[in-house]
């Protein structure tokens, strides 16, 4: 449910929106901040896979060091399909959903990858970064951040209510929340939670914003 980061005392952390099979958007903004690999650490708020031809590339980040996802809802989509096999519901709606790329990768070299790549993707990371506390999951945190660990999956994965009530109450137990899910214009904030994916499989623009600017916003 929840993986725990202690402060990084050799170098930067960046957190990055939706990648969506995005891996070469990907580099070129890690290059442009100069990431380093050994010093630096990157957190993604998830759905590493889907709409993007890249895909399996991303998935494959979660076995990096330096790399510390969640669990997305196309990560979630891809696990249903392929426990319910090819030709069933879960399957098309995958398909659907921009699984299409999985036809190219392999079938069976992508479940094998899936499988072990969701043991490095927890529901929610929580990070310290110069004192203070950041949470991340993929989409909707609870209202106390000391309760993540009771919150409800289907809302940390999927869910949508505060963006769409444009619902500016603070998460408390917690001093910034870090989601995706949602493609917003731009990087956007509510209360102290920021809203990151800026749809780089169709506008190609990918949000990665070094943790300490997070905090002035």
């Amino acid at each position: 449910m929840l993986t725990r980061h202690e402060a990084n005392t050799r170098g930067r952390d960046f957190f990055v929106g939706d990648l969506h099979g995005q891996y070469c958007l990907l580099q070129e903004a890690l290059q442009g901040v100069d990431f380093s690999t050994t010093e630096d650490r990157l957190f993604c708020v998830g759905d590493l896979i889907d709409r993007g031809a890249d895909s399996l590339d991303c998935l494959k980040l979660a076995f990096m060091p330096w790399f510390h996802a969640v669990c997305g809802n196309h990560e979630d989509l891809a696990w249903n399909a392929f426990c319910d096999g090819e030709g069933s519901s879960a399957w098309e709606l995958w398909m659907i959903n921009g699984g299409g790329w999985v036809i190219d990768s392999g079938v069976n070299e992508t479940r094998r990858i899936l499988q072990a790549a969701l043991s490095q993707l927890p529901l929610a990371r929580e990070v310290a970064i110069d004192g203070r506390k950041f949470g991340m999951v993929h989409a909707e945190p609870p209202i106390d951040w000391l309760r993540i660990e009771e919150a409800d999956r289907d809302s940390l994965i999927w869910g949508r209510s505060r963006i769409q009530q444009s619902d500016e109450t603070p998460v408390v137990g917690v001093d910034a929340v870090v989601v995706g899910h949602t493609i917003v214009e731009r990087p956007l904030t509510l209360g102290n939670v920021h809203y990151l994916d800026t749809g780089a499989f169709s506008t190609g623009r990918l949000t990665l914003v070094d943790a300490k600017e997070l905090l002035r916003w």
